[in-house]
């Protein structure tokens, strides 16, 4: 619909009839109540209403229409006194190169304000990869979106409706079809395989048996994450969800020998330039294992396990440097929206130094404590006796000193 049909329309004008009435009524009403009492109106709940804006809508659309309603007027007047009225095909063309160049200006603050929020520092090998992928995309995209704006909004000026020039009838052009169709499908296909062989760079790799990655399983469930780290043997021994008790939250299957040197952990720590392989599960519903500084994204899924396999890059020492925040840390989130606390729904990750993580992972709580090897009929781990605390003399010494003290 035209500018000139939208502001004249005759519903618009009943409409304005009616914010009108409306309007007044209200304004008589308030005045009514402030009459009535001294206390000053609290008008905060009434901007966070719904109907607030509704009303303000309306507003807006009892302005255009008494704007296009006045113009009109004018209309009409120049046509009766034999001038000529409003070209609202220039006005429609003028608008339409003043859009080109507001919305390319505002394309151009999005990339200096917000381009540097698009995505934190990538933190690990593959992550340079994603980001090269990503820039690329984004590169091509803009430059087509730019071009092909540029072109819609400037004919739509040039070409504008004129009475002293007949439109060109051009129906069909063989070429310009070969080119749009050909262009792009190579731009996609590129970019399609680059997408492929990037993925298949993260989710095949050929295991180095000298150097094999390691494993913490995760698992999900509204809202938490529970972090397993496999022991002394290097193996995350097996689970069910058969097994899950109110003790055994996890379902740990201990006649796994590999399950019961299993460790727990409050946090995630990762060695700097080590592989890291997370054994991904979910005990309820959908969540979805998300890193952002590490580009790690993967849906847990309930009666599947998932894999995702890594090597951070950079400590959280060396990102508090380079970010300037002494408070830095990275984060596991939950990208999916599984509840009313998936907000909240976070587990700290911290990247350090091999030395760092072997003096950590030794003092993490082993799962299997003793109220689970009497529930499955394991041997019972004596508890340690804390040794007697020595004999303080110091006391007594001072009680003699004060008792010769006093005979003197």
């Amino acid at each position: 619909m035209s500018l000139k049909k939208l502001i004249g329309n005759k519903t618009m004008a009943a409409l304005a009839v009616l914010i009108t009435v409306f309007a007044n009524t209200s304004a008589f009403a308030q005045e009514a109540a402030a009459a009535a009492t001294a206390k000053p109106v609290d008008m905060g709940p009434i901007y966070k209403s719904t109907l607030f804006y509704i009303l303000l809508f309306l507003l807006l659309c009892l302005f255009i229409a008494i704007v296009g309603k006045a113009l009109r007027v004018y209309e009409l007047t120049q046509e009766t006194q034999g001038k000529q009225s409003i070209n609202w095909d220039k006005v429609n063309g003028i608008l339409f190169a003043v859009f080109l160049v507001v919305g390319l200006y505002g394309v151009y603050w999005e990339y200096t304000v917000h381009g540097d929020m698009l995505l934190p520092e990538a933190a690990s090998e593959h992550g340079e990869k994603i980001d090269q992928m990503f820039n690329i995309t984004l590169i091509i995209t803009t430059i087509v979106f730019i071009l092909t704006h540029i072109a819609l909004f400037a004919f739509a000026y040039f070409y504008k409706s004129d009475s002293k020039r007949k439109a060109y009838y051009y129906p069909h052009n063989n070429l310009i079809e070969k080119i749009w169709t050909f262009v792009p499908a190579v731009v996609l296909t590129v970019l399609v395989l680059m997408g492929f062989l990037t993925w298949r760079s993260i989710f095949y790799k050929i295991e180095d048996p000298k150097n094999k990655p390691l494993s913490i399983e995760v698992t999900s469930s509204q809202f938490q994450w529970d972090i397993r780290y496999p022991g002394a043997d290097g193996i995350v021994g097996k689970k069910s969800y058969k097994k899950i008790t109110a003790i055994n939250a996890l379902g740990i299957d201990f006649a796994d020998k590999n399950s019961l040197d299993d460790q727990i952990g409050d946090e995630i720590v990762l060695p700097v330039n080590k592989a890291v392989r997370f054994i991904l599960t979910s005990k309820d519903v959908l969540h979805s294992f998300y890193m952002p500084h590490f580009r790690v994204q993967l849906n847990t899924v309930p009666g599947m396990t998932s894999y995702f396999e890594f090597t951070p890059t950079i400590t959280t020492e060396q990102m508090k440097v380079k970010t300037n925040d002494p408070s830095f840390k990275y984060l596991l989130l939950c990208a999916k929206i599984c509840g009313t606390n998936h907000y909240n729904m976070q587990k700290p990750v911290r990247v350090v130094t091999q030395a760092e993580y072997d003096a950590w992972v030794i003092k993490q709580t082993p799962y299997l404590t003793n109220d689970l090897r009497k529930a499955f009929s394991l041997p019972v781990i004596a508890e340690p006796v804390a040794a007697p605390a020595k004999a303080d003399t110091t006391a007594k010494d001072t009680v003699k000193t004060n008792q010769i003290a006093l005979k003197k």
